[in-house]
């Protein structure tokens, strides 16, 4: 079974919605890294030396490949990425091995046989 990892930086308060609709594409789990923050092309703006910026969260799916567009899709729809500026970004790569999911593998193995 091969896998992708799908990683996703959104606004705090979006995360929850991101996960669930990742949950229901086909993700499995996911593993957050709050508190994160990052620049786009333009920079943030400030008010009297304060930046005002949203915390974002690092949300990381390592999911099914033949399951990873769709999930990937779900994320960017969810999370607005490209109807709201500076909303966040999804992206996904390949992974040459993984541990610690042999429990997962009989359930994506179905599921994947299935849409197959």
């Amino acid at each position: 079974m091969h896998f992708k990892l799908i990683i996703a930086l959104v606004e705090d308060d979006e995360a929850e919605a991101v996960m669930e609709a990742a949950r229901e594409a086909g993700a499995t789990g996911v593993t957050v890294i709050p508190s994160a923050r990052g620049e786009g092309v333009e920079k943030e703006k400030t008010f009297l030396g304060l930046t005002l910026t949203t915390q974002r969260d690092v949300l990381m799916f390592l999911v099914e490949e033949h399951m990873s567009r769709r999930i990937l899709e779900k994320i960017d729809e969810v999370g607005k990425f490209r109807k709201k500026k500076g909303a966040g970004i999804a992206f996904q790569i390949d992974v040459e091995d993984a541990v610690g999911v042999a429990h997962q593998i009989q359930t994506l193995a179905e599921t994947v046989e299935e849409e197959l």
